[in-house]
């Protein structure tokens, strides 16, 4: 994760009630963004979304889409994001400081649950990508970390024995669009090139600890070439499998064992855990390929519908078409 800077406290935090976690996502943490219209991406997490909303209804009214104010208020803001969405509402095209933003609500137990189970995949694919740490009463930045060793076992597995780090990265950050269906009309289809080359650097800080720990245990083996990326190599064994099988999220393990079968082992500090029962790194991968973009999907259109629903016609209308003229634009 990116460090934290204090200096944008002053801005959108300074007008909303207080929140427990704040960071920004997305492309305005692109060094060469140069584009001044296009909105910052927030994550709010607060204890009690429907209280924080009430406070924030008297705050800042002008956030919210006027037929949420008329028909039902903070309720039917949370009862859309949790029974309709995922948990997160968003109220996009807030002006804050001459700037546009979207900052996106959500419970902190839900986030909690996201980033250690990908019970969601949502916000934990969010977090998977350089974020710019704001606020973090309950060290969300520490937590995040079981869920980026999760993502480099993922993108490892579907790996191939040779790759480039730029590689591993693009594997990371294309988890959580696999399945989106806003891929097919609404986001730039180079959109994972674009993260990735444009923070680089970022990727590495973030995913050094892991990389090193799997090289530690011989499941990595990395050879430089000059001023050139280093070429990885990975064990694609049985064993080496297992362990990246391992580190996944409980709910992926506990789907994969449905499917591929399990077994009882004594772990190394005596307790009994489930084993996923593999065949070959090429099955663990698919069958884990097929959860998680399942998941995706979901999560997405329940999203998007909620969106929709909550926006209003005039932000919705121009939300998606902000989106489909990028998407445009990288097709064209």
């Amino acid at each position: 994760m990116v460090g934290e800077d204090k200096t944008e406290l002053g801005g959108l935090l300074e007008i909303l009630p207080p929140v427990e976690f704040c960071c920004i996502y997305g492309s305005k943490l692109h060094p060469n963004n140069k584009d001044e219209t296009s909105m910052t991406d927030y994550i709010i997490g607060v204890s009690d979304p429907r209280q924080w909303h009430s406070e924030n209804l008297k705050l800042n009214k002008d956030h919210y889409a006027s037929c949420l104010i008329r028909h039902g208020g903070a309720r039917m803001i949370t009862d859309i994001a949790n029974d309709i969405g995922v948990g997160v509402h968003f109220n996009p095209f807030v002006s804050c400081n001459n700037k546009m933003v979207k900052y996106g609500v959500v419970r902190m137990h839900d986030l909690i649950q996201d980033i250690l189970g990908w019970e969601r995949f949502y916000l934990s694919g969010r977090l998977q990508k350089p974020v710019n740490i704001l606020m973090d009463n309950l060290d969300i930045k520490n937590v995040n970390s079981v869920n980026l060793k999760a993502a480099t076992s993922a993108a490892l597995l579907l790996l191939p024995s040779k790759f480039t780090e730029e590689d591993l990265y693009a594997k990371i950050c294309s988890l959580s669009y696999t399945g989106d269906l806003r891929m097919l009309f609404a986001e730039d289809k180079n959109k994972v090139n674009k993260i990735v080359q444009g923070q680089f650097h970022l990727f590495e800080e973030m995913y050094k600890p892991f990389l090193e720990e799997y090289e530690a245990k011989n499941l990595l083996r990395f050879s430089l070439a000059g001023d050139k990326q280093a070429n990885i190599f990975q064990d694609c064994g049985l064993s080496a499998a297992s362990t990246l099988v391992s580190s996944l999220p409980s709910s992926i393990r506990s789907e994969m064992a449905m499917k591929l079968g399990d077994k009882r082992i004594l772990d190394d500090s005596g307790r009994v855990r489930q084993q996923v029962v593999i065949g070959s790194k090429e099955q663990a991968a698919e069958c884990m390929k097929r959860l998680v973009r399942r998941k995706v999907m979901f999560s997405s259109t329940r999203q998007a519908v909620a969106g929709l629903l909550t926006a209003g016609a005039v932000h919705g209308v121009r939300y998606v078409a902000n989106k489909m003229h990028k998407a445009w634009k990288s097709w064209v």
